[in-house]
């Protein structure tokens, strides 16, 4: 079997959407010479905003993150939901930029020379309770600014876009700013606004409508502060991609231009799809299908894009065999990283027990799991586990975690291990025993099997050969504006730090 459990490139000169089945949520995606890149939302896991690199936008690969922690010390805690909303990158004066809203803290940015190297600390571009989904755009005459919408549950608004001018640096607002657009009536709910410039026009791509139900609308202006024209040019029309939008649009060598967008997939996140875009009376028309209105309908299949020469397969990273000194770049933790959590041996990765800091002592409160997206509608994940514990009250083991959870884990108890099904409510802040079973050996093999629709079932094995189910099918859920993850841990229920600690040998996914 392969890692590669979700392939959109066809080998035959065509791609299937969605280009990557995973939580890269609120993508965005720029082309700088003949490579692309693309940023994604990671709210409260880190590191955080991932970069993402293709030569064709078909064929991806997680690169790098641009921060390793959100500078907070409340981020040392699980704040579900907060953290780093929708991110815009953008390549200007030779420097790659990364812009993102935080609702409760305001808009921030990194710049480097170098996306796969190192990026700079977040600066505090524009503090503030609500901005979310900043754009920045620098025009021909060297004037920057900055467009942005609201998060209704922070601030009571939801459907305006408001520009700013902004230093050319990056680094700070110059004016209260001037809302550009809003109509409620027919556009509610419109944010992540994309800036552009072509042919004369200001263009804003904006998603209007809501995540599940929306469109992609487009404004148009001769005029950078409007006023602007709007139309809507992708909706779901007769297809099962639902509110098809929110991403960014790339103009190929070529002539072509192609946008990349989400669909809300439930437990499998915000996963990525392409959509081929042509200019008519300068207004973009993306996908198949369109209606007398000029709306489109999202492809299923369709031509790659034409940059001049094919490019090797390649998926983002899924399998670690926990063989090199850093952890793949798949994996991330559920708050800000502490380097005592985890250690690499060189063929194995310990987590070690540490206290779940919270009353109730639910996993969903643990900031060291460390986790990954669902890759694909149907796929495996197994991993042997190796627990050194001195009592009962350290526990490790393989989690699919959402708002709905489950976990199997082992446990010491007395001279013999303890293999427990936990299912976890977070809205009701409970966990429950569903299955004990009791073993001679601290060595034990532990298997996800994902089904359609997120269905789950765990199972363990002795050998590696032969396994055994345990308890019936978990359904997952997502989590806060996140799909599901899978991932492992090791926590204990006492007050301290132990140490305790699970050692996995591997994690494959297939």
């Amino acid at each position: 079997m392969t890692d590669k459990v979700w392939v959109p490139d066809q080998g035959d000169g065509t791609y299937i959407n969605p280009i990557i089945h995973a939580d890269y949520s609120d993508p965005d995606v720029i082309r700088v010479g003949n490579e692309f890149f693309m940023v994604a939302s990671s709210f409260t896991n880190m590191p955080g905003l991932p970069i993402l690199h293709s030569y064709d936008l078909v064929n991806w690969k997680i690169v790098n993150h641009v921060v390793e922690r959100f500078p907070f010390d409340e981020y040392d805690r699980v704040q579900h939901g907060c953290g780093i909303w929708a991110p815009s990158i953008r390549y200007h004066d030779q420097k790659f930029w990364v812009f993102f809203g935080a609702p409760d803290e305001g808009i921030f940015m990194s710049v480097t020379d170098d996306p796969f190297g190192k990026w700079s600390p977040l600066v505090c571009v524009h503090k503030a309770k609500g901005f979310i989904d900043p754009c920045p755009f620098w025009d021909d005459d060297g004037q920057a600014y900055l467009v942005h919408a609201y998060a209704y549950s922070r601030c009571g608004i939801k459907h305006r876009l408001t520009l700013h001018r902004m230093k050319s640096d990056g680094t700070q607002l110059l004016d209260e700013g001037t809302i550009v657009f809003e109509d409620p009536v027919r556009h509610p709910t419109m944010e992540g606004p994309k800036m552009y410039k072509r042919n004369g026009y200001y263009y804003i791509f904006a998603p209007a409508g809501g995540v599940r139900t929306g469109w992609q609308t487009v404004l148009r202006s001769r005029n950078v502060f409007g006023p602007y024209e709007d139309k809507v040019v992708l909706h779901q029309g007769s297809t099962e991609i639902n509110g098809p939008h929110q991403g960014g649009l790339v103009e190929l060598p070529s002539g072509e231009s192609w946008f990349i967008h989400f669909q809300d997939k439930d437990a499998y996140g915000r996963v990525v799809h392409l959509q081929p875009v042509q200019w008519v009376d300068d207004w973009p028309l993306m996908g198949i299908n369109q209606d007398e209105f000029g709306r489109g309908e999202p492809v299923l299949r369709y031509k790659k894009p034409n940059v001049g020469r094919e490019y090797p397969i390649e998926v983002p990273a899924t399998t670690d065999y926990f063989d090199s000194e850093r952890l793949g770049l798949q994996w991330q933790w559920q708050a800000n990283p502490n380097p005592k959590w985890s250690s690499l041996t060189g063929s194995s990765l310990k987590l070690y027990s540490y206290p779940i800091p919270s009353e109730n002592k639910i996993l969903w409160h643990a900031p060291n799991l460390l986790m990954q997206k669902f890759p694909a509608p149907r796929f495996q994940a197994t991993t042997r586990l190796t627990l050194s514990a001195n009592d009962s009250e350290t526990y490790s083991g393989m989690t699919v975690m959402g708002r709905r959870y489950a976990y199997l884990c082992l446990s010491r108890h007395l001279d013999r291990y303890q293999l427990r099904l936990v299912l976890g409510d977070s809205d009701a802040e409970r966990e429950e025993i569903t299955e004990k079973i009791a073993l001679d050996t601290n060595d034990v093999y532990l298997r996800v099997q994902v089904e359609l629709d997120a269905k789950c079932t765990f199972s363990y094995s002795i050998d590696g050969e032969k396994y055994s189910q345990v308890g019936s099918v978990f359904q997952a859920t997502k989590g806060h504006w996140i799909g599901a993850k899978v991932g492992v841990f090791c926590v204990n229920s006492a007050n301290d730090v132990k140490p305790d600690f699970g050692e996995f040998h591997w994690f494959v996914v297939e």
